[in-house]
């Protein structure tokens, strides 16, 4: 699976899934996050006085991203392999980036791991965005591997997102 257009904060708990799952995700080391784009959680963005506080945050942080990556290559100036002056002011500055950062992950999985992810990140427990991601990585499942994943049933939930349900748990 591709995954695009997510938060790194979903990236840490996805990642959190170790067994059974591999990633691959992009990296804030060799890419330019100067021109990066950040996930607002809905709760915020459906709010206006809280959608600008966000906006100001994440546009704060960017800048302090931009002005440190430029200071941080003044000051590595010496190192002589440009790449690796990139890298050293890339992976220093990325520290003010915030969690809501946009991010690209490559995910492989068993269907075993797969059917754990879907039964505790697809319920009204899980973290919203999280949530939506595995009901959409179900309904693909669902589409590419009816065999292994058609017993899941998607069920709205109280707050406009969706979750599944099944009979069969992981055993």
């Amino acid at each position: 699976l591709l995954i695009t257009g997510v938060s790194r904060s979903f990236t840490h708990e996805l990642v959190r899934h170790r067994a059974g799952f591999g990633f691959s995700q992009l990296s804030q080391r060799y890419v330019d996050e100067s021109v990066a784009e950040f996930v607002e959680p809905d709760c915020i963005g459906n709010d206006a006085e809280l959608h600008e506080i966000f906006r100001a945050a994440v546009e704060q942080s960017q800048q302090a991203y931009i002005k440190l990556t430029e200071g941080l290559a003044r000051k590595f100036a010496d190192v002589a392999d440009a790449t690796l002056r990139r890298k050293m002011a890339r992976q220093a500055a990325r520290s003010v980036l915030p969690n809501a950062t946009e991010t690209k992950i490559f995910v492989t999985a068993n269907a075993r791991a797969l059917r754990h992810f879907i039964e505790l990140r697809c319920n009204e427990h899980a973290e919203v965005e999280i949530r939506e991601v595995a009901a959409q990585i179900l309904e693909i499942l669902q589409r590419e591997a009816p065999n292994l994943f058609g017993d899941y049933e998607v069920v709205p939930l109280p707050d406009g997102t969706r979750g599944a349900q099944t009979k069969f748990h992981k055993v």
